[in-house]
């Protein structure tokens, strides 16, 4: 009965893969092509969109017809540090974030 064991046993040894720099460095492979694909499809817009909005919020001024992210549409009518003041109407005056402006109405969108 050993005799069946054995020789079924010997045959199941596999051979020990060659570890060599050009292995490790083509098991990396995958997991740095992933990274790369996130920095230019995930990162690098999104960090890309975030300077452009500090950029416009830097770049308001009195008189900007701007939307806010609740949806107001309003003229600036004063910028500080952290606040803006919008006249959403006629005499109607609002506090907001600086941070809450959404985007800046062009004047093809105020038709």
């Amino acid at each position: 009965m050993l005799d069946l064991i054995l020789p079924a046993a010997y045959a199941q040894t596999t051979a020990v893969p060659a570890v060599g720099p050009t292995a490790t460095l083509f098991s990396f492979l995958p997991l740095i092509l992933i990274v790369v694909v996130f920095y230019f499809f995930i990162i690098r817009p999104q960090s890309k969109r975030f300077k452009e909005h500090k950029d416009m919020l830097n770049a308001l001024k009195k008189g900007d017809r701007v939307v806010a992210a609740g949806g107001l549409v309003g003229e600036v009518i004063h910028v500080g540090d952290e606040i803006v003041t919008l006249e959403i109407a006629q005499g109607v005056r609002v506090k907001a974030s600086k941070a809450s402006v959404s985007y800046k109405l062009d004047k093809a969108d105020l038709k």
